[in-house]
């Protein structure tokens, strides 16, 4: 829709379908100069860290597990792990793998359903996975498929696919039947060799001639593929223990947006997260099969074009199927489920890990009683939202002159790359363009 008047014109489009949440975008003009660009989230906070407050923290993985509906492992495994640095409980190495395990599942589930459902459809001017399926039937099945034995994992270890209630301080509730875990192994294996075509397939994409200036910050770890834990590393060389995170990370408020902004102290600038930081850091650390296809399709890194993402998400498919293959041969049950913990002394711990989507860290202060005195939860979108405004402001500039649907277009196109969860609500996106001169 547009309205017109003498100096300016507002144009609202319904369009971005693909993400998760609730937001909009605002693009001020000053004839084809940028004026100014807000992706600007409204919907209205969800107050997590509030509910939280004096609950027990035995509650924390199964409340935190709600705030998304795509990745809550990796929000109940966050908390749980800093729960255990609160109150100085040490897992078994044997949970230590699960862990690995059940993270591989998300990574899977996510992976699979942002690269055909959500930004693959994006290449080919398809408004949605179900168009793109008629025109490529057979990846979107076959991705469909990968899919859906991630989240047979997430069944089969965390108890349900969606919002699982398996994990615990300390390990897991219950641990799952070797049978029900060896009986995934076919599924993975036929899940390794589909990752692989995907990434071929994903890499012939025509992707638009669009670099930026990026510190990419992901978790890196000396012996493996980080993912449950690690320093806090970015391109530029930083690189520091996960204690120290809100010493070079800060969350700020902005006005047009219900959501946090990140940036980095003390120099204030935006930083990339996800997939294809994790790959630029870590290529090295990645499984053999995930490596030798990155250099099959040639994947070269350091790569600075976001819509590359999704070559990126792609090799993380194979890795993620290539792992969760090893962790099912290699399965050993642990002595028992749970490390024991008693409630008391209370502290503060804090954790990191890696969502699909990209770096996520929480905060805990637990009393000598076992309540939560004090929760901070900093989610990957949040991380990237600075980040998507300045790509924006970057890319606008040569597309001004263009109508404002094919503007909208290309922004929707830029956003989608990041995988934004804008928090697992209804789908729309409206963008504004207010211009003046």
């Amino acid at each position: 829709m547009t309205d017109s008047s003498a100096n300016q014109r507002l144009i609202r489009v319904p369009v971005l379908t693909r993400v998760e949440g609730e937001g909009a975008l605002v693009v001020k003009l000053d004839g084809d100069q940028v004026r100014d660009v807000q992706l600007a989230i409204y919907e209205p906070p969800r107050f997590f860290e509030a509910f939280l407050r004096d609950r027990s923290f035995e509650d924390v993985a199964d409340i935190t597990a709600r705030i998304c509906g795509i990745c809550p492992i990796a929000y109940q495994m966050t908390a749980v792990q800093a729960l255990e640095a609160a109150l100085g409980v040490t897992i078994q190495p044997e949970i230590r793998n699960l862990r690995r395990l059940i993270y591989c599942g998300e990574w899977i589930e996510s992976h699979a359903l942002h690269i055909h459902l959500l930004h693959a459809p994006d290449f080919f001017g398809c408004a949605s996975g179900i168009e793109l399926a008629r025109q490529f039937p057979e990846q979107v099945q076959r991705g469909l498929r990968m899919k859906k034995y991630g989240n047979r994992l997430l069944e089969v270890l965390g108890g349900r696919a969606i919002h699982p209630v398996n994990l615990a301080v300390g390990g897991f509730y219950r641990l799952p039947p070797r049978a029900d875990l060896l009986g995934l192994i076919p599924d993975f294996e036929w899940g390794l060799q589909a990752a692989c075509e995907t990434a071929r397939w994903v890499a012939g994409l025509p992707f638009p001639d669009f670099q930026g200036n990026y510190d990419f910050v992901a978790l890196k770890h000396p012996a493996e593929y980080a993912i449950i834990e690690g320093r806090v590393a970015c391109s530029d060389g930083l690189s520091v223990p996960h204690e120290e995170y809100e010493q070079h990370f800060d969350e700020q408020h902005v006005p047009h947006s219900t959501a946090l902004q990140s940036r980095r102290i003390p120099s204030g600038r935006e930083y990339f997260v996800g997939p294809l930081a994790r790959v630029n850091l870590n290529r090295d650390q990645l499984s053999d099969t995930a490596r030798r296809v990155a250099d099959e399709i040639g994947f070269t890194t350091p790569c600075y074009n976001p819509h590359r993402s999704i070559i990126a998400r792609a090799i993380e498919l194979v890795h993620a199927f290539e792992e969760g293959l090893r962790w099912l041969k290699d399965y050993c049950p642990p002595p028992v489920p749970r490390a024991p913990h008693t409630p008391g002394p209370g502290g503060t711990g804090c954790a990191v890990t890696e969502a699909p989507r990209g770096l996520i860290y929480h905060r805990y202060q637990v009393t000598d009683q076992g309540r939560i005195a004090f929760a901070k939860i900093v989610p990957p979108t949040s991380q990237n939202q600075a980040q998507i405004e300045a790509d924006l402001r970057q890319l606008l500039p040569s597309i001004v002159q263009q109508p404002e649907a094919a503007i909208a277009l290309s922004c929707e196109q830029l956003v989608r790359t990041y995988d934004p969860c804008i928090s697992c609500s209804t789908h729309f996106l409206k963008l504004r363009i207010e211009r003046g001169g």
